[in-house]
């Protein structure tokens, strides 16, 4: 992804023409498909009014697909990124490892339609209840490197739903140990894993606040066992929140931007921010 300062104010559509390469068309369509963003705002008028110091963002190129009930965000030769569903694994459990309701096995059926020899990696894990993007590769050396610095590479951002009023922003830092039943808990330094998760405060009413979340380290539960242990659970957290009103659990992945290891090129892949998101807040 390019990233460019702006250094005198100026039209949008102008400035790119200025200082992109493309015709006039590939401008526009960088625009019309949303892959452009001001100080990380996506614009799509050609009028828009820029200031000396905003940074525009240029996003990877979108596919606009599906595969059955999965939205396809981009695809290349090392890349498959998708839009996922609340209530689907992104990988099968220990317990049912024969499934193939879940989003490795439709990934990997798609591909060898097209290719039998075709291959697919697992390089990070949204929670079955958790929508948003995740990102899978196509060669073992890549899964590699990525998953080797993936705290120190990816930017990860999160919306989330909780109960109460939170803080306008606060860092949560702590230590957090997984059980012999998949359930992560606060430890200490000896016995957990560093967990460190920002958060800023969107809105709120009496009861519920819309946080922007971004994850500094990639634990399991890592946002949920935080987020409970300050007195701010998920809506929807049947599991720590012990919310069993909401069937929804209200956590997207919204951005997550990362560097290939092999070309050294920047990514930035997006997902929506579902309506029902800002409902909980009117």
């Amino acid at each position: 992804m390019n990233e460019l300062i702006v250094d005198q104010e100026s039209l949008l559509y102008d400035y790119l023409r200025k200082n992109v390469k493309g015709s006039k068309n590939n401008i526009k369509a960088l625009l019309t498909k949303e892959m452009i963003t001001v100080n990380g705002k996506t614009v799509t008028k050609y009028n828009y009014e820029l200031k000396k110091g905003d940074k525009i963002k240029i996003g990877a190129k979108k596919i606009e697909s599906s595969y059955g009930n999965i939205s396809i965000i981009y695809e290349d030769k090392d890349f498959l990124v998708v839009d996922k569903k609340s209530g689907i694994l992104t990988i099968a459990t220990e317990e049912d490892k024969n499934s193939t309701n879940n989003l490795y096995s439709i990934l990997l059926s798609y591909m060898k339609k097209r290719n039998s020899n075709s291959k697919l990696f697992v390089v990070h894990r949204l929670d079955k209840d958790t929508s948003g993007v995740v990102l899978f590769v196509k060669n073992k050396i890549l899964q590699e490197k990525l998953q080797e610095n993936w705290n120190t590479i990816a930017k990860r951002i999160y919306y989330a739903v909780v109960n109460g009023i939170t803080k306008k922003e606060e860092t949560l830092t702590s230590y957090l140990k997984e059980d012999d039943n998949l359930m992560t808990h606060k430890s200490d330094e000896k016995n957990g894993k560093l967990s460190i998760t920002k958060y800023k405060m969107i809105k709120h009413n009496d009861n519920y606040s819309l946080l922007e979340i971004e994850i500094k380290t990639g634990r399991r539960n890592q946002i949920r066992v935080q987020l409970k242990d300050i007195n701010h659970p998920l809506v929807g957290d049947s599991k720590y929140g012990k919310d069993k009103k909401n069937k929804r659990l209200m956590l997207h992945a919204s951005l997550l931007t990362i560097k290939n290891p092999l070309n050294n090129k920047e990514y930035t892949f997006e997902s929506k921010l579902d309506k029902s998101f800002y409902d909980f807040v009117k």
